[in-house]
């Protein structure tokens, strides 16, 4: 096996091939480490590389392994874990200058599961400043490339570890999504992105636990990985609300057992937002290949108000009063277009924060009906193919492109979303479809994406970088 095979190979393998004694943490890690220094120059995946605590890791996982020892399900596999979660002892920077000195004195709840699994965390991935834009740049540590083509955007904010997954440098990878910061970056960079139910994976990191529209899940590059990390991810936390009432994962639906999918109601969101021309051939190609399985696909949701506005005065509030109270030291160190965003959501007032809030609760309702009628809603993860890197440097990076019109209302609603890749644009990059299942149906949403996989493979294409 080539180091390049050995990279690129999923994660379930890799673990099966470690308990097997036929693969070597050791060398594992080492080969990942390798090619992050190859590419690091270039891609710009990882804020902080942690090389010698993986090394140390991996040497402690092989004796494991030599002498019998039980195994978690991500033993010996590497990961990569957004600079927004803190990791002890490893600087959390969270893509900003203002916290370069962060050295968190515990994990976070995620990160010491993944580690109880047996995980490897072999760098902190990048994100634009405190997770706020849909692309990955910024002063702290420049511009996060796409490795299928490094002039275009990686996405964001979860850029650094779409792109860590993208090029083979470790399997897996912990990202976030407040408004689409997993999904973009996945169907960016051509690879699997969920955001599960609102409280299926506990999210300790947001400041308004109550208010939460975010949610942390993985990044992979096949669906079975995603779902092997989910189930290290799932579970209730004490300091995070939405999660105490969360079910176990779930059980399949029985329809979802067998690649027959008679019966399955499928809606596509064709009016939701504009995309070019090959990002719709791709998506009614992949409805047209779930349809030859039996499911039944039908438009839907047409004339549905999807909150632009109200969502858009929502986070640019809300980043006024997260971050805002930094400007006056720090703002000839911040991201321009943060600095903008705060100061667009300063000129919010109370009313129009909640009569936003209320229009939240219209479209989690109209959401839920159309479930009702259908058990999946799908669309394009993006409009196009990922757009020029220098973009997200502007101020108009994220809204006013409709960069994520497909993505942000699912975080609003709350229901799971994968994205999962669909093919390539005609500029050869790689294009996304975007599956929304039901409330607490994540392990649902991410049988019909394996389906998909597995009757329009993708995983076996790899970027040039």
């Amino acid at each position: 096996m080539t180091d390049r095979d050995l990279l690129f190979m999923p994660a379930t393998a890799a673990a099966s091939l470690i308990r097997k004694r036929a693969l070597s943490p050791v060398e594992y890690v080492d080969a990942v480490l390798g090619a992050v220094e190859r590419t690091q120059p270039t891609l710009n995946a990882y804020a902080t590389v942690t090389a010698d605590a993986a090394r140390a890791q991996a040497r402690v996982a092989e004796q494991a392994v030599m002498a019998g020892e039980r195994l978690g399900p991500l033993h010996g596999i590497p990961i990569n874990i957004k600079d927004l979660f803190a990791t002890k002892g490893v600087r959390t920077a969270h893509g900003s200058a203002i916290l370069a000195d962060n050295v968190p004195a515990q994990d976070d709840i995620l990160v010491t599961r993944l580690k109880n699994a047996g995980a490897i965390m072999v760098g902190k991935s990048t994100t634009p400043e405190f997770g706020h834009k849909g692309h990955t740049d910024g002063p702290s540590f420049g511009t996060t490339r796409n490795p299928w083509n490094t002039a275009h955007t990686a996405g964001g904010s979860s850029g650094g570890a779409a792109v860590a997954v993208a090029a083979g440098l470790g399997p897996l990878g912990l990202g976030t999504d407040g408004a689409g910061s997993i999904r973009i970056p996945a169907g960016a960079c051509g690879v699997v992105g969920l955001k599960p139910t609102t409280g299926a994976v506990p999210y300790e990191q947001t400041s308004d636990s109550f208010f939460n529209y975010a949610a942390a899940g993985p990044l992979t590059r096949t669906v079975a990985d995603a779902a092997l990390m989910m189930n290290s991810l799932v579970g209730p936390s004490t300091l995070d609300p939405w999660s105490l009432g969360a079910p176990d994962n779930g059980a399949l639906t029985p329809s979802l057992i067998s690649e027959d999918l008679s019966g399955l109601r499928i809606g596509y969101l064709s009016a939701m937002g504009d995309c070019s021309a090959d990002v719709a051939a791709n998506a009614k190609a992949s409805l047209t290949a779930l349809a030859a399985l039996g499911a039944e696909v039908e438009e839907a949701g047409a004339g549905m108000d999807w909150i632009a506005g109200p969502a858009r005065l929502m986070y640019l509030a809300n980043l006024n009063v997260y971050f805002g109270h930094h400007l006056e030291k720090w703002r000839d160190q911040m991201d321009p277009v943060l600095v903008e965003w705060i100061a667009a959501g300063s000129r919010a007032t109370l009313v129009d924060f909640r009569k936003a809030q209320i229009a939240r609760s219209r479209l989690y309702r109209a959401v839920q009906k159309l479930l009702e009628d259908y058990d999946f809603l799908v669309t394009p993860t993006l409009p196009t193919t990922a757009i020029a890197a220098e973009t997200g440097k502007t101020v108009d990076a994220l809204f006013n492109r409709g960069w994520n019109a497909f993505v942000y209302p699912f975080n609003q609603s709350g229901n799971p979303a994968l994205s999962v890749p669909n093919g390539f644009g005609a500029d050869g990059l790689p294009t996304g479809l975007q599956i929304v299942g039901r409330w607490w149906k994540d392990n649902d949403v991410l049988r019909l994406g394996a389906i998909l996989e597995r009757s329009r493979p993708w995983a076996d294409r790899r970027p040039p970088t």
